[in-house]
Parts: structure tokens; sequence; C-alpha cells
């Protein structure tokens, strides 16, 4: 038996609440770690933060020197994956998205300035130097594997799942909505996966008596408000505080619905099913990998506005089956992407690919 993993993990700040619980997973299991704001040790060009352009590596390499790990591990592919794939240290890269197809989409909405443009083409250099110098790719769902395994054929390829705190997910009053009542989720960052929600248009108005409220925000917020809030039971909630709003959200609602044009592993769709509410989800990318079809919930594809409808109808009419089909979700999350069950397969998986002698 050699000795035991020795992890750094650099996260985005967005991401720290998730991987916190990673990390107090991992340890558990006698994994040392060390999680820090990668931002904070290893920054530059394009950073929104004029003043780390030209930021040294120093404190990153300090932070080698002294907790000394057996592998580093990275959330996103900036400044702190590529100084880590100038170290002997093995680079673990856990991909949360299709990030080929989010950067032409960047290129074709958000990012078409010139000064954009070049900051995109940088973010994409540095994230090709992460991809190439790192010692295995962690995608966040088989679909995303699939990918990444035709684009990188030689380079050992993990699933990794995000893991979920089934404890954290308990019913709590505190949010009075308009029964019965389907409630969304969802940022409006990528216009790909926002669009999808338009499919309400032929809903909100086939459903008078149901009230839908849509949680999330983003750059593409006005291109679907303005089109939604025409029907007076439609509502904006704008963004929550997490996870005790969320929560509070989640206890309030009757139906859990997902309409995403691209998803790979969406959180929230785990959330929804640990707080025990039915969900409708549309047939994308990673989706179906983290519900059961007609058992914690129904599979739609992402334009049919009639099956939208259709289920939905049946999950508010027959509370029976709803009720049934949240107890099932429960229990599969819970099953499946625990932290300790995503944490213990992560250790496994990665000493097979390390020397720990």
């Amino acid at each position: 038996m050699g000795k035991n993993l020795r992890l750094l993990i650099g996260g985005s700040s967005s991401k720290i609440f998730h991987l916190k619980e990673f990390s107090d997973s991992l340890e558990r299991i006698g994994v040392e770690c060390k999680l820090v704001f990668d931002a904070d040790y290893a920054d530059g060009f394009p950073s929104r933060k004029l003043g780390n352009w030209f930021k040294s590596d120093k404190k990153f390499e300090n932070l080698i020197k002294e907790f000394n790990p057996d592998a580093i591990f990275v959330d996103r592919q900036r400044h702190f994956g590529l100084a880590a794939t100038k170290t002997e240290v093995p680079l673990l890269v856990h991909l949360r998205g299709n990030y080929w197809e989010e950067i032409k989409m960047a290129r074709e909405t958000l990012y078409k300035s010139p000064p954009k443009r070049i900051a995109l083409q940088k973010w994409e250099d540095i994230a090709e130097k992460c991809f190439e110098g790192s010692k295995i790719i962690l995608p966040i769902c088989n679909f995303l594997s699939d990918i990444v395994t035709k684009r990188y054929p030689d380079k050992p390829v993990e699933t990794l799942y995000q893991g979920i705190s089934p404890s954290n997910w308990f019913h709590t009053d505190g949010m009075k909505l308009k029964h019965p009542c389907v409630g969304l989720l969802q940022n409006a960052t990528i216009w790909d996966k926002t669009k999808a929600m338009l499919i309400l248009t032929k809903v909100l108005e086939k459903m008078p008596n149901v009230t839908f409220y849509w949680v999330g925000d983003g750059p593409y917020r006005d291109k679907i408000i303005p089109k939604l809030e025409k029907f007076e039971n439609f509502k904006w909630l704008g963004a929550l505080e997490y996870p005790e709003k969320v929560r509070q959200f989640l206890s309030e609602i009757d139906v859990y619905a997902l309409l995403s044009g691209i998803d790979m592993s969406p959180l929230t769709l785990q959330e929804a099913q640990l707080m025990q509410k039915p969900v409708v989800v549309t047939n994308v990318g990673g989706i179906p990998e983290l519900m059961r079809n007609n058992e914690t919930g129904f599979l739609i594809n992402k334009e049919d506005h009639d099956k939208l409808f259709e289920k939905l109808e049946i999950l508010i009419n027959n509370k029976t089956m709803a009720k049934k089909m949240g107890m099932a979700g429960r229990e599969f999350i819970s099953n499946n992407f625990s932290w300790e069950i995503i944490s213990k397969n992560f250790k496994e998986r990665i000493e097979k690919h390390l020397d720990l002698s």
C-alpha cells in the first residue's frame, strides 16, 4: 500500500462551495487536500483585474513547495492550470461543460468586438495547454467524456460527476408561491442553453391556471423575459441566495422543469430530485444521466412544446404519480451522486493512474 494521496485543488470562486464539499469528502477517506481560490495564486492577461496582467507565478511556486502535492486538480482551464503544466506534478482537469462548443457560441454572440476576441483567443490558448499538459481529463458526464475521447484519443479520460450532499436538501418554509406551479432554475449565460426556454410561449397560454416561476439571471435574460412576461402566469424571481433561498424555492414548487438547449450535468436537476420534486427536462447532453425517464420524471425533446404541456399536465393533475416520482428521484440521486460515492470512485480511479509509491 502506497502513501496517501495529497491533492491540491484550485477552483473558481463560483465553485468553491461545492469544491469544499468535495475536499471534505476526500479528507474523510484519507486524501489530504488543500483547496484554494485559483486566481489568488496564478493570474494574468486577460484577467478582469488590470493589475494582474503581469502577475508572476511566485506565489503558486511557493504553494507547490509548501504543500508538495501528488496531483493538482483544477475545475477550469485558466492560469492556475497553466502554471501546473510547468511543474512535474500531474494535472487533473475537471471539465464541467462542452468547452469547445461554448467557445464557439461565445465567439458568435458576446465576444464579437476585437478586444473580446483577443481575450477569447488567449483563453483558448491557455485551455489547450491545460488539456495537452494534463495527466487526466475528467469530464462531468459520460456524454462529455465521449466528446473528449474523440478530441484526445491518447489522453486518459475518466468521468467525474458533480457530487452533492443529500443532507443539505430538506424541506424548509420561507417562500410562498401560487399553486399549482412549475419552477425553473437555470441561468441565462449561454444562448444555446437559454433559448430553449422560449418553448414556454406555447405552453403558458395553454395552462393559465398554472404559474411558472423562473429563478436565474445572466446576459440573455432580456431576450427571454419580454417574451414570457406577456403572460400573467409567468414570474421572474431573479437570482436567489445559494443554498438557503434555493432550498426554499425547491421546497415550495410542485414540479421542476429544466428547459435547456445544451447541458452536461446541471446541479439543479440533482437538487430538485433530492427535494422530492418530479422533473420534466429536455433530452440533451448529459441530462438523461442525471434522472430516470418515467421513474423520477419525464424527458422531452427540446422543441417539443406539445410533450412539455402533456407531461406537465400529468404531474400537476396526478399528485400520486408526482409524489411517487419525487420519492424515486431522491433515492436515485442519493444512491448515485452523493459525495461519499463520487469521492470514493474518484480516489480509486486516480490512484490507478498515479505512482504513489
